[in-house]
């Protein structure tokens, strides 16, 4: 895709995050790999007043071109997507079930086969950092290491995939399951899937996962 179709992908992805429930207002972020750097939605800015010309571009370092501010996560998505060449898009939302769980620092245990989807046997949760910080992009790499997704302590959840359509169908999943597991605590704390039958999950999903 040329730059102008990678943007209104990113930005018709911010707007069915918002569409679905999966974020509010200006919060959250949107990002997707193009050449040496990505394109990421801007800071403070409701994503139906954003056009396409309203994103910005960085390299790995920060720097680049636009007319408005990246936003604040942009160091998150940078050094996502250095670690994991897999990542093709990026997803940042304050979704209301993820968030929850993030406030009680509580990981996704494997209650649920559908964990798998994520790329492991449990949905981790990320220590608390200053959003917008260096640290918080240090936890975040490190609780996606082998998995696609992650809640962040008192902040959200992240999630990545080859590409945006992937990444947002993924949030979707992950957020039906937060919901799920916070259902089920209301009653008891869940039982887990073995360790065997999670690897069984995560054979089948191989094909699957986005």
């Amino acid at each position: 895709m040329n730059g102008k179709s990678v943007r209104e992908q990113v930005l018709a992805t911010a707007l069915s995050m918002n569409s679905l429930g999966l974020n509010q207002g200006s919060s959250g972020n949107v990002s997707a790999r193009d050449g040496r750097g990505f394109w990421i939605t801007p800071t403070a800015l409701p994503y139906d007043r954003c056009t396409p010309d309203d994103l910005v571009w960085l390299d790995w370092s920060g720097q680049g071109r636009g007319r408005r501010k990246p936003s604040s996560e942009w160091r998150m998505h940078a050094d996502i997507y250095r670690t994991y060449p897999e990542a093709g898009g990026i997803l940042h939302a304050h979704s209301l079930y993820c968030t929850t769980l993030a406030c009680l620092e509580r990981p996704i245990t494997a209650f649920h086969y559908m964990v798998a989807l994520a790329g492991g046997d449990s949905i981790r949760c990320a220590p608390y950092a200053a959003f917008g910080s260096q640290a918080l992009s240090d936890a975040a790499v490190a609780a996606l290491r082998d998995r696609s997704a992650a809640l962040l302590a008192h902040h959200g959840m992240i999630c990545h995939a080859a590409d945006l359509d992937r990444a947002l169908a993924l949030a979707v999943e992950v957020e039906t399951l937060a919901r799920m597991y916070l259902q089920a605590l209301a009653v008891t704390e869940p039982p887990v899937l073995s360790a065997a039958a999670m690897a069984e999950a995560l054979s089948r999903f191989s094909d699957y996962r986005p």
